[in-house]
């Protein structure tokens, strides 16, 4: 059994901690299951996606143990290399595509009053991909979910445009002054009339995230007035 290393990383709901030689251990900081997270990662590896190999989950489900990926993440990247920002964006539109090519599995659930049969992550933004010494890695799926990937385009808009940047000020600094050329990167590959239908009910479904701050919710549904009724 391997010791319980130093934090690594937090976000809006886990925490990262080192675990022993090449692993890392994620622990949400509420205490729930990482089975069912566990169990996508599985899926998508499976399907030749660029996710972190699952080590093992404990016993209660609280912890979920997998292989560590030593990186910047396209945040910290563009921070040190400003150039590569669009470079950047497009990879970030081009994980978007590849992951909703492959299918929901029944055994997920699909978004609410939604018929779509594509795999969406649901939270796939900048800091949820790391740049490894093997490639990009997607990381945190605990939102994953079946349905539109027009969904999880339009979340990603949102997210980048109106949502606060977790973790040092250099990393909200940095995204802050890059966030047009980052989003008009990651558009620039997609057709734009079936996202921004449902933006709307896209922001409206985040806005009642309870990790969505007041001042986040007021930008993102300004976005989304904003962008429905206007070209980009």
């Amino acid at each position: 059994m391997s010791t319980l290393g130093p934090l690594i990383a937090s976000g809006r709901d886990a925490d990262i901690f080192g675990y022993g030689d090449g692993l890392v251990l994620r622990r949400s900081r509420q205490g729930r299951s990482m089975a069912a997270e566990a169990k996508v990662m599985e899926y998508v590896r499976s399907h030749g996606y660029p996710v972190p190999a699952v080590d093992h989950l404990s016993d209660d489900g609280t912890d979920l143990i997998m292989q560590r990926i030593d990186g910047p993440s396209i945040v910290e990247a563009i921070r040190r290399k400003p150039w590569t920002l669009w470079a950047n964006g497009a990879l970030l539109g081009e994980l978007h595509r590849r992951l909703h090519q492959i299918p929901g599995p029944e055994w997920i659930a699909a978004v609410p009053g939604n018929d779509g049969t594509s795999l969406l992550h649901l939270d796939l933004h900048p800091l949820n991909v790391i740049l490894g010494p093997s490639g990009p890695m997607v990381i945190d799926w605990t939102n994953a979910a079946r349905g539109d990937g027009a969904i999880d385009v339009a979340l990603a808009w949102v997210l980048m445009t109106a949502a606060e940047i977790p973790g040092s000020r250099v990393k909200a600094k940095v995204l802050g002054r890059a966030r047009g050329f980052l989003v008009g990167a990651f558009l620039a590959g997609f057709e734009l009339a079936p996202v921004r239908a449902v933006l709307g009910e896209v922001v409206e479904r985040k806005c009642s995230d309870p990790n969505m701050s007041e001042a986040e919710q007021r930008r993102m549904r300004e976005m989304a007035q904003r962008e429905g009724r206007s070209g980009l």
